[in-house]
């Protein structure tokens, strides 16, 4: 059995926990049953001895498959990564949600991707990174009794990602503690006004709003002071053809959205300007989670 989740990016500017988009560089698991326990990892982190030993995946994934069929069982699996760990690309959520479906695969359970997504608020209480992990395509998402509401939104295939990886991650749980205890009416107002235009430039497809509506002013430039060289990005990027440009989740990605005529020469500029960074180019995933059986 293999199992296949995208990476995503969330906030997009002002949706702060609640918009999020998937992008196409997938993690894949394959496993098997087997007589005995062994985790092979390739890609991102298999320079990582610690993820074999400690490996979130594996605890999620025996925590289900015990809880659905009240026995053990040993498993081969073969991770395959792409997406890079602690960049703000949604490594953990997709961790995460393969885990969960991985284990109701191997336990001959089928269920909904809207079951599989309630089951990752678990372990990941914002919704703005699991629900497009799952879902595939542009998501706003909110939480209410213990489940995700969200509402998805195919990309049309003009479009490119251009995501910009710095060297240096940033920590999501420290990243977080930088920010704000409360926030002023007139600010609380900017974002809820912004978030909601965003929302409907993409369920128009008016992409040439969002340089306007993406603006924000709970997280980025705070985020951003941890590594300058973001406001930069920034700029370089809205300089040459990006329609939009914000921090990927907590960082320390830049996520930027082009059209595809647009999106070489933006990758280009960026690729000279930043060379210690690493800059991408991406086709936008409609597809979410993945399961070949």
């Amino acid at each position: 059995m293999i199992v296949s989740v995208p990476a995503t990016s969330a906030n997009l500017g002002p949706g702060f926990d609640s918009l999020g988009l998937a992008v196409d560089l997938r993690n894949r698991v394959e496993f098997n049953p087997s007589r005995f326990f062994s985790v092979s990892i390739k890609g991102e982190g298999e320079d990582n001895p610690r993820l074999k030993g400690n490996n979130l995946f594996i605890s999620i994934f025996n925590e289900h498959y015990s809880r659905l069929t009240k026995k053990s069982q040993n498993f081969k699996f073969t991770f395959y990564n792409q997406i890079p760990m602690s960049r703000g690309l949604g490594s953990s959520s997709a961790v995460i949600v393969s885990a969960i479906a991985s284990a109701h695969e191997a336990a001959g359970i089928r269920v909904s991707k809207r079951r599989i997504l309630n089951h990752a608020l678990t372990y990941e209480a914002h919704p703005d990174n699991i629900t497009p992990a799952v879902m595939g395509g542009f998501n706003a998402a909110t939480v209410e009794k213990n489940k995700v509401f969200s509402q998805n939104k195919h990309l049309p295939d003009y479009l490119r990602a251009v995501v910009t990886i710095p060297d240096k991650p940033i920590n999501t749980a420290k990243a977080r503690t930088l920010l704000p205890k409360s926030y002023s009416k007139e600010n609380a107002v900017y974002n809820l006004s912004h978030t909601a235009l965003t929302v409907a430039a993409f369920f128009n497809e008016d992409w040439e709003m969002l340089k306007l509506s993406t603006g924000d002013r709970f997280h980025q430039r705070t985020r951003m002071k941890t590594l300058p060289e973001l406001f930069n990005v920034q700029k370089t990027a809205y300089d040459n053809g990006a329609l939009m440009s914000t921090l990927s989740g907590s960082g320390s990605t830049f996520f930027s959205m082009a059209y595809e005529e647009d999106s070489e020469m933006l990758a280009s500029v960026l690729t000279q300007k930043f060379p210690d960074f690493i800059v991408k180019i991406l086709n936008f995933d409609n597809s979410g989670l993945i399961i070949e059986r």
